[in-house]
This record gives structure tokens, C-alpha cells and sequence, in this order.
């Protein structure tokens, strides 16, 4: 039973409906679909789930039409498939000259009187999905048996049974032969095999006895005389000596911290001194403001001059020949076919997955740009294979513009007015750059105007606590009390090591709460998506204390791997959480950004898996090295030869 048939055009323009069962219209399930898939360029698959209804859809890329089935996901329905290509077909085909020669009017003014059709149809449908009757079971003529003749079924006597006999044999030497072997070393495989052979099944057992000896002491004084090799004259000196770099310092007194009296306390310690602009990096930035990520595409143009400087002679040369060559691959006015794109996405997908996109990913994009482009009329100068990039461009740029845009800052704001800290929650994989990044975020935070306060929440690793202080002692000096009026602008939250994550949590938005900040960054310890405890005791600190954001911090040198991270996170964190509503992934902070050249393939496997913006980028060691994402600049990256 299906629940809806709607058939709309790619403007939005309902053209016919048919509501099967009673109920709520068929407009959320539709404007889901257009939002999360048709928009978001995701149309590898047909079929999407929206609550209980799953939806499957066909694109006519020709007249820019959109035909959608919705049916209860509970059901199976083989017909399905069937239904959707058949009233495409015959919807086109009745209503093609309408579309033809009035164009778009052609939609707004036409009447589309389609229901008899659309049931005859249906019923067809229906009635081909009928469960068959059972087969009949073949008879004794119709079985391969029945064509066997007399003579190939019988066994000629005497073989089978010298078989066995010889395998006896075989056996039996062989047992012989290891009982034989009393020296402490035995035999090899292939003197085994050799005493089984007919030649020496004629030998007594005290024959082959001494022979296995004498072929144990032969190889015996072998190994004695290659063993025997003359020894060197200078032996070398016993004990080993410490390596001297060259840069380094050969005095281990400066580099013993064993007897320092401050033990890690953060007041104890002086004030660090520190070159501003190893801090800063750029002395010409506006502090506080995010700068897009840059991409120089200076080469790209380079290499086009390049390649098209080689081409004029070659017309010359070839006259006529050379002319038709260059035309070869326009096609005028005509219908792309899937036959048509597939070399082309044969490429396309290779050169995705040579820049780190998943493959998994790269096949969907191409599968999607191909249901895309399918039956769609070309230009007259247009070639198949620019045609074909300009829609994966368009895909790339539309997958990583995120659907809700997270500004931080604004939200830090709204959450001042309410007269409670923002707070921000990171986790991700062992190794990939929380603790750096996080303060990365508290510098920038921190110029904007916002105290910020850390809280220690990785009690697992060994120096996490030591590292988040030392990045607060570092803040602190860059941006000390004296010059936003006595007030400190970075605090750290820490309560040791071995204690409860989500505890100390709840304890440090508590304390923010009363001390008046503004933003608190949860930092957790590194985890492998695949550890069952180590995510039960995420998905509870996310739950109990219910963070504004949680960002997922991944590292942009993965490729398959980061596909695999991010889905069992999110349903690690659905699993085990208490909640009805589960809280998931919220943003991205990829990092490491800086160490990939235009190898930037996860950037695009993460969007696509979530569709989660990427919120911050990494992009060196400094505290300023933090860029937003510029959706161009990556695809720009990605497209480079």
C-alpha cells in the first residue's frame, strides 16, 4: 500500500499527487527529501528514510521533473522500482509535447490529468509482484542423471582398491622411515617422501637405518665447516656511548627537571618568556577575526597556458584533420547517456580517492553527478568531460556548505544574556590535536572579549593536565589581567588524574557558572572508535552535562579511516546514551590541515558522512594558525591535476 505518488519539477511546482492512505500530507516527507538529499547534491542512492516512510525517487533530468514514491518502511515492496520507471515513462511520453513547446508555461498552465493511468499502472505493478506458484520438481528425464549412460557409471574393477593399497603403502613407509630416524635431528621432507618411493620399499629397516646415518653426519660436518670462520682481530669496544647531537646540548644537568621545587603548580611557576611572534604569527592580522582558508591556484593557470600553447601548431599541422580533432569530443544538441559520462567518471572517481576522499564517497559523488546529468540536452560547443567537472564542482562546493551554520560567537553572546556559560565539548581519536586546537579556540575566544575556562577532563593520559597548564600559563601572558582591567581571561579547571570525566565536567560549568565566565571547553582523552567503555563513559559526560556544542576533532591526513571514525562515533554516542533524543555530532574541527598540500579528500568524507559543518580548520602551531572553511578554496584543491 503505498502511502504517495507525487510528481513535481525542480522549481517546486507540484504537477499531480496521489494520497493512498488517509493521514498527514505528504509535504514534510517531500521537503525533507529536497533539503537532505536533491539540495545537497546526495542523489547516489534513490531511496531515503524520513520517520516511517521511506521514499524513493527518480530524477528526469531532460524536462526537470522529480517523480517521488512514499510507502511505510516496514513494508517490502518489490514493485516499487517497477512503478517509479514505468509512470516516469509513460508521464513523459504523454505530456512530452506540452513540456516541449510550452516550456516552463507549459507547467504552470497545463492540467495534468493522470490518475487512470497512474492506477492501471499500479495495478500492473502489483499484479507482476504476485508470489508465483511453487515450482514443480524436475522428473527423472528432465535431471542431468537421466543423460548419463551405463558404461561412465561403471567402476572398472581393481583401481580404487590399488589406490588404497598404495596409499597404505605410502603410509606405512613413512612410519617405518620416522621410526628408523634415532638421531636427535630429523630427516627433511624430502628424504621422507624419497623413502616412501618404490625404489626403496625393496630396503630392509637396517639398511635404511644406516643410510638415514650416514646422511645425518654428512650434513653435520657440513654446518661444522661453514660454522668454522675466522674471527676479527679488533673486537669491538663493550658498552655503549651516548649520542651528542649536533644542535642539542651535551649537558644533562640543564636538562634534569627532577629536583624542581614547583612540581607542576601552575602559581608556583614564573612567568614564561616567549617570543610574540612566535605566538602571533602574522604581525599584520586584525585580532579576534577568523580568516578564511586560503588556496593558490596560481599553478592551475599555469599549467592551462601550458597546455594550450602546444595546441596551436598542432592545427596548423593537421589542417583540417586537426580541426575535427579539437571537435571530436563536442556534443551538439544532444542527450547525455550514461555510456556517454562513464569514462569520464571512471577518472573523475580515481582522482577523487588519489585525494584522500573515501572511497566509499567517491563512488556516491560520481553515482550522483551521473543520475544528475542523465538525459540532460548539451550545448553545442560543450564536451562531455567539462560538463561532467562543472557538475561534481557544483557538488563539491554544495556538500561542504553546511545546511545550518554554526557562529560561535553569536551563540557565546546569546548565552551571556541568559547568564550562563557557553560550553564546548571536543573528543575524537587518540593523536589528532584536541588539546592544541582547544587552545587554538581559547586565544581566539579570548580576543574577542570572551574569559575562558579549561576544564581537564582527560585523566587517562599521562601529561594532559601538564599540557593544558602550560597552554593556560601561555594565555595568560599574552593576554594578562593588567590589560583587560584585573580581570583573568583563562582559567584552568583540573582535579588529577583517575577521576570521573563527567564529574569534573559538571563540577567546571558549576564553577563557571558562579565565577562569571563566558565560555568553557571541555577537553576529554582520546579514544579509538571501536572501544566500548571508553565511549559509554563519552556518551554519559555529553548526557549529563548537555554541551551547546560537540565538535569532533578529526585530522585531515586520514582517508577511508575517517569515514569509519565518524559514523561509529555518532552511533557510539546514540547507543549509549540514556536519552530518547541522543545527542550527537555537532561540527568538525579538522586539523593538521597544513601537512596535506591539496590532498584535502577528508574534509569532503567528513561533511558527507554527517552532514556537520566544519567549523574550524588547523592549520599550523601557532595560536593564530585557526581558519574557517572556505568551500571554494578546498574544491579548488581537490579539482587540481
Amino acid at each position: 500500500m503505498l502511502d504517495f505518488f507525487t510528481i513535481f519539477s525542480k522549481g517546486g511546482l507540484v504537477l499531480w499527487c496521489f494520497q493512498g492512505v488517509r493521514g498527514p500530507a505528504a509535504t514534510a516527507p517531500v521537503n525533507a527529501l529536497i533539503r537532505s538529499v536533491l539540495l545537497q547534491e546526495r542523489g547516489g542512492n534513490n531511496s531515503f528514510t524520513h520517520e516511517a516512510l521511506t521514499l524513493k525517487y527518480k530524477l528526469d533530468n531532460q524536462f526537470e521533473l522529480v517523480f517521488v514514491v512514499g510507502f511505510q518502511k516496514i513494508l517490502t515492496l518489490t514493485y516499487v522500482d517497477k512503478l517509479i520507471d514505468d509512470v516516469h515513462k509513460e508521464f513523459r511520453d504523454k505530456y512530452r509535447n506540452e513540456f516541449q513547446q510550452k516550456g516552463a508555461l507549459g507547467l504552470l498552465n497545463g492540467t495534468f490529468d493522470f490518475k487512470d493511468d497512474f492506477m492501471r499502472l499500479l495495478r500492473d505493478a502489483e499484479e507482476s509482484s504476485k508470489v508465483r506458484a511453487p515450482t514443480v520438481m524436475k522428473t527423472f528425464e528432465q535431471s542431468l542423471k537421466s543423460q548419463k549412460t551405463v558404461k561412465c557409471m561403471i567402476e572398472t574393477r581393481g583401481e580404487k582398491p590399488k589406490e588404497k593399497v598404495k596409499n597404505k603403502k605410502n603410509k606405512g613407509s613413512k612410519k617405518d622411515g620416522t621410526e628408523a630416524v634415532a638421531a636427535p635431528s630429523k630427516a627433511s621432507a624430502g628424504d621422507k617422501q624419497l623413502s616412501a618411493a618404490g625404489d626403496k620399499e625393496e630396503l630392509t629397516k637396517d639398511e635404511i637405518l644406516q643410510k638415514n646415518r650416514e646422511e645425518f653426519f654428512r650434513r653435520h660436518m657440513k654446518a661444522g665447516e661453514k660454522s668454522r670462520s675466522p674471527k676479527p682481530d679488533a673486537q669491538k669496544e663493550k658498552g655503549k656511548k651516548p649520542r651528542v647531537w649536533d644542535l642539542g646540548n651535551s649537558n644533562a644537568k640543564v636538562l634534569d627537571y627532577s629536583n624542581s621545587a614547583t612540581n607542576g603548580s601552575a602559581e608556583a611557576c614564573p612567568v614564561e618568556e616567549f617570543d610574540p611572534d612566535m605566538a602571533f604569527g602574522d604581525k599584520n592580522r586584525e585580532p579576534g577575526r577568523l580568516y578564511d582558508l586560503e588556496y593558490e591556484s596560481d599553478d592551475e593557470a599555469e599549467e592551462e597556458k601550458v597546455v594550450q600553447n602546444p595546441s596551436k601548431p598542432s592545427v596548423k599541422k593537421g589542417g583540417l584533420g586537426g580541426m575535427f580533432g579539437m571537435l571530436k569530443g563536442l556534443v551538439g544538441s544532444k542527450s547525455l547517456t550514461r555510456e556517454d559520462m562513464d569514462p569520464v567518471l571512471e577518472k573523475m572517481k580515481d582522482h577523487l580517492i588519489a585525494k584522500n576522499v573515501a572511497a566509499e564517497i567517491a563512488v556516491q559523488l560520481c553515482e550522483s553527478v551521473a543520475k544528475k546529468l542523465e538525459g540532460k540536452v548539451m550545448g553545442t560547443f560543450t564536451t562531455v568531460t567539462s560538463t561532467v567537472k562543472q557538475a561534481l564542482q557544483e557538488a563539491l562546493v554544495q556538500i561542504l556548505q553546511p545546511q545550518r551554520r554554526v557562529d560561535v560567537l553569536r551563540d557565546v553572546m546569546d548565552a551571556q544574556r541568559h547568564r550562563r556559560p557557553y560550553v564546548i565539548t571536543f573528543c575524537g581519536v587518540n593523536g589528532v590535536g584536541k588539546s592544541t586546537n582547544l587552545a587554538k579556540i581559547s586565544f581566539w575566544l579570548i580576543e574577542n572579549g570572551f574569559s575562558v575556562l579549561i576544564a581537564a577532563c582527560d585523566t587517562f593520559r599521562a601529561g594532559a593536565v601538564e599540557q593544558l597548564r602550560t597552554h593556560t600559563r601561555r594565555l595568560n601572558a599574552l593576554h594578562p589581567p593588567e590589560s583587560h582591567g584585573g580581570r583573568t581571561m583563562v582559567q584552568l579547571y583540573e582535579k588529577g588524574y583517575g577521576k570521573d570525566a563527567a564529574g569534573i565536567a559538571m563540577e567546571a560549568i558549576s564553577y563557571a557558572r558562579n565565577q562569571g565566565f563566558d565560555v568553557v571547553l571541555v577537553d576529554t582523552a582520546g579514544r579509538m572508535q571501536d572501544n566500548a567503555p571508553l565511549m559509554t563513559a563519552l556518551a554519559k559526560l555529553i548526557a549529563v552535562n548537555a554541551p551547546d556544542l560537540v565538535l569532533f576533532v578529526g585530522e585531515a591526513l586520514v582517508g577511508n579511516e575517517a569515514v569509519d571514525q565518524l559514523v561509529k562515533f555518532n552511533k557510539a554516542l546514540a547507543d549509549h546514551s540514556m536519552a530518547q533524543t541522543p545527542r550527537l555530532i555537532d561540527g568538525i574541527v579538522l586539523t593538521k590541515f597544513d601537512t596535506i598540500d591539496d590532498k584535502v579528500g577528508a574534509a569532503i568524507s567528513m561533511t558527507y558522512i554527517t552532514s556537520k559543518p566544519i567549523v574550524f580548520v588547523g592549520t599550523g602551531q601557532t595560536y593564530c594558525d585557526l581558519r574557517s572553511l572556505n568551500a571554494k578554496a578546498v574544491v579548488a584543491a581537490l579539482m587540481k591535476a
